[in-house]
């Protein structure tokens, strides 16, 4: 079967831009997702990226606000206009009980999308466990056993593992998208993905 690996972060405006669409992608070449959830706060500065707070407002204003209205409009899915209030806070339990959820063979798609979709749309808290439960709860995920899982070392390991394997790559952002020997990083790069699928491009990544 072929494959997407997708890898991502829990509270990335972007990955919830291209949620939908991937699934859809996937779904029509009869590809299986691969969810790898990572350390987005590890990754960017490994890669070497300016941190947020040293980025000027012109960019942030396009990157973080322009882009995204735009890219929601053409997806033809709601988005706050504004950065979710608890934006900067913890994303590792998130992310890990997004792990457990793929190590108990439940449905990630439907549960990563949602966790997305609940950040950027209803302004939920992906640090609340509160809010992680009513968004298990919107897809029938029971959350308890997934906050369990996702404080064990097994757990911790693959996030481990998932965020080394981004660096490896050379990420500098979620989401990115891994077909055959290729990465496309980007929602807006989904198209590629694609057309990937069916006929790869000449080349690999990395290059180096």
């Amino acid at each position: 079967m072929k494959t997407i690996t997708y890898y991502y972060a829990a509270h990335s405006a972007y990955a919830y831009l291209g949620a939908a669409e991937l699934t859809r992608i996937a779904r029509n070449a009869g590809a299986k997702v691969i969810h790898k959830p990572m350390d987005l706060r590890a990754v960017m500065p490994a890669a070497g990226s300016q941190p947020m707070a040293q980025r000027s407002a012109s960019h942030m204003d396009y990157f973080f606000r322009r882009e995204i209205d735009r890219w929601a409009e053409h997806r033809g899915i709601p988005m706050m206009h504004k950065t979710p209030t608890h934006h900067a806070n913890d994303i590792n339990f998130a992310n890990c009980v997004l792990i457990a959820a793929i190590e108990a063979d439940l449905d990630i798609d439907s549960l990563s999308e949602e966790m997305l979709r609940a950040h950027w749309v209803d302004d939920a808290d992906v640090a609340s466990r509160e809010d992680l439960t009513k968004i298990c709860q919107a897809v029938g995920i029971d959350a308890a056993p997934l906050f369990e899982a996702a404080e064990s070392d097994a757990i911790k390991e693959i996030y481990a593992r998932n965020t080394q394997e981004s660096i490896d790559l050379g990420l500098f952002g979620s989401p990115a998208y891994v077909v055959g020997e290729d990465m496309f990083y980007g929602q807006d790069r989904l198209d590629m993905v694609a057309r990937a699928l069916v006929k790869p491009y000449a080349g690999k990544w990395p290059i180096r």
